[in-house]
């Protein structure tokens, strides 16, 4: 069954006046004391689209640079939900991976859930964007950071996505026998697990077929390809071949598991919670939403609610929407 994918919680402001935005965000930020409550009404209540107009907007009329006078405003994780949300979407997501990748160690957590999650169209443009950027491939970058078959598998994804290799709705259902077959020779079916063979499937099929290879896997199993990858793999290749296989199976799914994981226990995972809200709020957010409600049996507002406090907390709550 094919995933509705398009139900954004924000969406672009009418009467939209990006001078007049400006002026307002320059009154809240002049002189002593800043106004957060004008902040969070401009900025979590235009499109993207929109807060770069303002950005413009903002140069133009006072000659200064909007991102910085929100930098010297404003602190903490208000001031990244705030600085996520400035960003055109491609640019905050090639600068997500890139500070994953920076200083000492690699948040892979990061790698997979951005690379592991995306479309064709996505990669390519994330792949530009971060040359842009960086001055340096996002190949070269992940090369240089991971390893073994987790460094095969993300490198495949991001080639398949620059080249448009992977068939985004191609179906073969008498070839998803077949390649049920190969997974299962390749893992339970045998001592050791030769992870190349789930690699290259899972890195070139579109989500449609997975979906027909994972029917055929459990009726000639017995068991969910999710529970043979758990037994079979570990670490982070198994962590990044769970969330292919989940993102076939629903990427709203999938991002509510994350939600909800970045809210489990003792403190909150804030960096994973705004990078999820600021980037899925202009596309599906009102969809993970419905399935975060059906799977958790609370709202997601709520369950964000109980989680920040503050500033931060009206900012977010305004781009999930009650």
């Amino acid at each position: 069954m094919a995933e509705h994918f398009y139900e954004p919680t924000v969406k672009p402001f009418s009467g939209f006046n990006a001078s007049s935005d400006a002026k307002t965000l320059r009154a809240a930020m002049k002189g002593l004391g800043t106004d957060e409550d004008a902040i969070i009404d401009i900025l979590t209540k235009r499109s993207n689209p929109q807060r770069q107009e303002i950005n413009t907007a903002f140069r133009t009329e006072f000659g200064r640079d909007l991102i910085e006078d929100l930098k010297s405003e404003l602190g903490g994780k208000f001031e990244k939900l705030i600085l996520a949300l400035m960003e055109p979407p491609v640019v905050y997501l090639a600068k997500e991976l890139h500070n994953a990748m920076e200083g000492f160690g690699t948040d892979c957590d990061v790698l997979t859930e951005i690379l592991c999650t995306r479309t064709n169209d996505e990669i390519k443009q994330i792949v530009e964007t971060y040359e842009k950027t960086f001055g340096q491939s996002l190949e070269n970058a992940v090369e240089s950071e991971v390893s073994g078959d987790y460094k095969s598998l993300l490198i495949l994804l991001l080639t398949v996505g620059m080249r448009g290799v992977r068939e985004e709705k191609a179906i073969y259902p008498d070839k998803a026998k077949e390649q049920a077959e190969k997974l299962f020779a390749a893992g339970e079916g045998k001592w050791g697990t030769d992870e190349e063979v789930f690699v290259v499937v899972l890195a070139h099929q579109s989500l449609p077929q997975l979906r027909l290879v994972f029917k055929e896997y459990e009726e000639l199993s017995g068991k969910t390809l999710e529970d043979a990858i758990a037994s079979e793999f570990s670490g982070k290749l198994k962590s990044a071949v769970l969330t292919i296989v989940k993102v076939a199976k629903g990427r709203s799914l999938y991002y509510a598991e994350k939600l909800e994981t970045s809210m489990k226990g003792i403190g909150t995972d804030d960096p994973t919670l705004i990078r999820i809200i600021v980037s899925r709020c202009e596309v599906d957010l009102g969809i993970i939403k419905k399935v975060y409600q059906q799977t958790y049996d609370r709202s997601l507002y709520e369950a964000v609610e109980s989680e920040t406090s503050g500033d931060y907390k009206k900012a977010i709550l305004n781009l999930i929407q009650p």
